[in-house]
């Protein structure tokens, strides 16, 4: 039974920068990390990243082998480090299962899935916290496998922002808001979620740019350690890449949260003055959305697991919330 590594075609890896260039499986460069330190390990896994295709194989097995293996304090080993699948074309795929290690101590572990004779694209979510040796895929004898549907817009949106971005809290990677997001409307992303340390430096940004991105979604005001870094960088950070990209949609968040206290009202208004001073200044491809109306009107503390990340209803909900206005900044990007 033939058996295809992320490297070989008609399998196609999405969420991983530069993958087709430099055959690795990181978010960020050594240039970058040299200067972060502190993005060592998460520099180096691939959350949100995902690799498809398409099969009429009766049977088909996911081998994944992890290179680091840590226990979450808010996630389980399903959401942390397993591999998801969905089957099926995006904006329809189901959830089919997990490839998950049996303990804390198994980094190789595989699952053999069942489906019909027809051709139908499988797509399997990469684990979140993990560095990433490889992910294998075996097929039947004589089985088909062809690339999966090409997105509907070219170029991805990248994410930048704090451990919620990152997909903390969700129980299923398939459930961030930005892979959610990804299936409704049909886009390619990258998650720059670094969980506790997105601080808006101009490295960070530097970075970003070199992204072939066709819009730009940041929300950090969680992880500046206080309102005055957050007053220092989040205009900078916007004017660096806006320089950048000139003609790119860019959306402005702030945190999710069922109670907005003093600290959080006065990190939005920060945020929401690097919007107007875009807007005065006649940027006519900046949004803004305020995080207290993602958790909607009732029910909002069921949207949370400790007040802080979203659980996956806090993350449909902000999805639901966030669709509108992506939808009408991707209407730049056909």
């Amino acid at each position: 039974m033939p058996t295809y590594t992320l490297f070989d075609k008609p399998l196609v890896v999405s969420g991983v920068p530069f993958f087709e260039r430099d055959k690795r499986l990181v978010r960020l460069s050594d240039e970058v990390i040299d200067q972060l330190p502190h993005l060592d390990h998460l520099g180096r896994r691939c959350p949100g990243a995902r690799v498809a295709f398409k099969t009429d194989s009766k049977n088909f097995t996911v081998k994944v082998v992890l290179k680091t293996l840590t226990a979450d304090l808010g996630m389980s080993l399903y959401a942390c480090q397993s591999a998801q699948l969905m089957l099926g074309e995006r904006e329809n795929a189901r959830y089919i299962g997990v490839v998950s290690p049996s303990d804390y101590n198994t980094l190789v572990f595989e699952r053999t899935f069942d489906k019909s004779p027809e051709l139908e694209q499988v797509t399997i979510y990469f684990p979140r916290n993990e560095q990433i040796h490889s992910i294998d895929v075996t097929v039947d004898d004589g089985a088909i496998v062809t690339a999966p549907t090409p997105y509907k817009y070219k170029k991805p949106i990248v994410f930048y922002g704090s451990s919620i971005t990152e997909g903390g809290c969700c129980c299923n990677v398939t459930n961030a808001y930005s892979a959610i997001l990804s299936r409704w409307l049909d886009f390619d992303f990258y998650n720059f979620g670094f969980s506790g340390s997105a601080k808006g430096e101009p490295v960070m940004a530097d970075y970003i740019n070199t992204l072939d991105m066709g819009a730009f979604v940041y929300d950090y005001d969680h992880n500046a350690p206080t309102v005055e870094h957050l007053a220092k960088t989040h205009k900078p950070f916007f004017e660096r890449i806006r320089e950048a990209h000139p003609d790119i949609p860019i959306l402005m968040m702030t945190r999710p949260a069922e109670i907005y206290y003093d600290d959080y009202k006065a990190r939005r208004e920060v945020v929401r003055a690097t919007y107007d001073a875009a807007v005065a200044a006649g940027d006519k491809n900046v949004y803004f959305i305020d995080g207290e109306t993602f958790y909607g009107e009732t029910n909002r503390n069921l949207c949370s697991i400790d007040g802080c990340h979203p659980n996956d209803l806090g993350f449909f909900r902000m999805a639901n919330v966030i669709r509108p206005t992506l939808e009408k900044m991707l209407e730049s990007m056909v």
